[in-house]
């Protein structure tokens, strides 16, 4: 993976989706579901707050060209467009980025939308400049098999090393759960490899992260659980890999 374009890419979106900034949030019982395209730049803030929110959701890629999700979308809202959220636990069904990001907030965060910039044109100018960054990716749809069980990703908006396998779920129209890792402390802002180097003792605080702690001995972002194989996996170019061999037609 060449990394220097995806840090650039998190750059002009000022890093948002990073850190956790509701961490006593509520957590709905019936997973989130968003409809969704990872070349959306509209998209990219609803899956910001996501993070920012340390909320997980089933997310149903919905590519230009695609034909599993579409269909549902308009069922369930009468139009192709999105962001799309369902919140199947209030009976929310909701478009428009601005709107979902408020919801979400208010019914999960407490509250109204953190900062300045989201009642601003500088918050959707960052992600359309960090979106058009990205050269189409994760906005088209490829010939794929279907998978009969939700993959699971660990994750965060921003993540740099995430990126990539986002952008090939969606155009690939892979559904997933998406578990959120956001940053909760300052020791989670600096890299695995220079922890250990200097000796910083290292404890994650959020439940995604604790878990991934719990489950693989350490924590790091992507990592891929593809029921459908039974195998488990970290590294970009290791999941992309496995995404091309076992679901690229």
């Amino acid at each position: 993976m060449a990394l220097f374009p995806q840090l650039v890419t998190s750059t002009l979106a000022l890093w948002r989706g990073t850190a956790i900034r509701a961490p006593d949030g509520d957590q709905p019982e019936q997973p989130l579901q968003l409809f969704d395209m990872e070349g959306c730049p509209h998209c990219r803030l609803v899956r910001e707050t996501l993070t920012e929110l340390d909320l997980d959701a089933v997310i149903y890629p919905c590519p230009k060209g695609g034909d599993r999700f579409r269909n549902r979308a308009r069922e369930l809202g009468g139009r192709e467009r999105f962001p799309l959220l369902v919140d199947p636990e209030q009976g929310e069904v909701l478009y428009e980025s601005r709107r979902i990001r408020r919801y979400l907030w208010e019914r999960y965060g407490h509250g109204r939308v953190p900062g300045v910039s989201s009642r601003l044109p500088l918050d959707k100018g960052r992600v359309v400049m960090a979106t058009a960054s990205r050269l189409g990716r994760g906005l088209y749809a490829k010939p794929a098999r279907r998978p009969e069980r939700l993959l699971e990703l660990y994750s965060f908006e921003s993540s740099p090393y995430s990126r990539e396998v986002r952008e090939l779920l969606c155009e690939l129209q892979l559904p997933y759960v998406i578990r959120n890792c956001g940053k909760s402390s300052g020791s989670e802002f600096v890299l695995p490899a220079v922890r250990d180097r200097l000796g910083l003792e290292y404890q994650p605080r959020s439940r995604n992260r604790m878990e991934l702690l719990d489950r693989t001995g350490r924590v790091a972002v992507p990592y891929l659980v593809d029921p459908n194989q039974g195998t488990a996996m970290y590294e970009s170019e290791t999941i992309l890999a496995h995404l091309r061999d076992h679901y690229q037609i």
